[in-house]
């Protein structure tokens, strides 16, 4: 299962540059190199010796954060519906546009809903057997793994709102779920800390990495999302300028 996982991350990593190659405009090549950086990341988390560290919670959350926070950020950078909806053929880009209007888009990109859905998948795997399960069964690594990257990517769309979003909250909204999923993030690292999985080594080592790590994307994501908002703010301001 893990050869097709990472099957499919090539897959991925060669049609986004052959994309960029069909844009009706030029495509920024930080966004493609941002592209290529989170499936990288996002393949580190699923091979190697992060993938096989069987009971190390630190290798476990060197894992976690590449494939639920780092890899999540730098996807949602390279702004992957924006770059489809230019290289689509107008029917197609119109059926893709009016998908994400529907209904359950609109739900799973609400920035509370996505957030959620994300804390409480990090809850369930420490809070249940699936971390053990995650030591010796590759099947549940990589879904647990797959869970985890779709839901932070899901979460860190639905706050920084790069890609075009016909429902798009507002960026106080958006700040307080960011604040929230922050919040909680760092609860259940501190749980963690203070009642480490049994049989885990390195824990207490594993539960800083969590939470240390976790601020550090956490602040980025608000700075970035604090960067939108300023640009948004000055291109507001310089219309009546250009008018005049």
């Amino acid at each position: 299962m893990t050869g097709l996982a990472v099957g499919a991350l090539v897959l991925l990593a060669v049609a986004y540059p052959a994309a960029t190659a069909r844009s009706r405009s030029p495509w920024p090549a930080l966004r493609t190199a941002s592209w290529l950086a989170g499936l990288g990341c996002a393949a580190a988390a699923l091979t190697g010796p992060l993938a096989d560290a069987h009971g190390d919670l630190r290798a476990h959350m060197a894992g976690h954060l590449l494939a639920g926070m780092v890899a999540p950020v730098l996807l949602v950078l390279a702004a992957p519906v924006t770059l489809t909806l230019r290289v689509l053929p107008v029917p197609a880009a119109r059926r893709l546009a009016r998908g994400l209007r529907s209904r359950p888009l609109r739900l799973l990109t609400d920035p509370f809903v996505a957030t959620a859905l994300n804390v409480a998948g990090l809850w369930a795997v420490y809070g249940t057997g699936l971390l053990g399960a995650m030591a010796h069964r590759p099947g549940v690594h990589l879904l647990v793994t797959a869970h985890v990257l779709l839901t932070g990517w899901l979460a860190t769309a639905a706050v920084l709102a790069v890609d075009p979003a016909p429902h798009r909250r507002g960026v106080v909204a958006r700040a307080v779920a960011l604040a929230a999923g922050t919040a909680a993030h760092d609860v259940l690292a501190k749980r963690l800390y203070a009642e480490p999985p049994a049989g885990t080594l390195h824990a207490e080592a594993g539960a800083q990495l969590m939470y240390h790590g976790g601020t550090v994307v956490h602040v980025l994501v608000a700075a970035l999302l604090w960067w939108g908002w300023y640009r948004s703010r000055e291109a507001v301001r310089a219309v009546p300028a250009v008018a005049g």
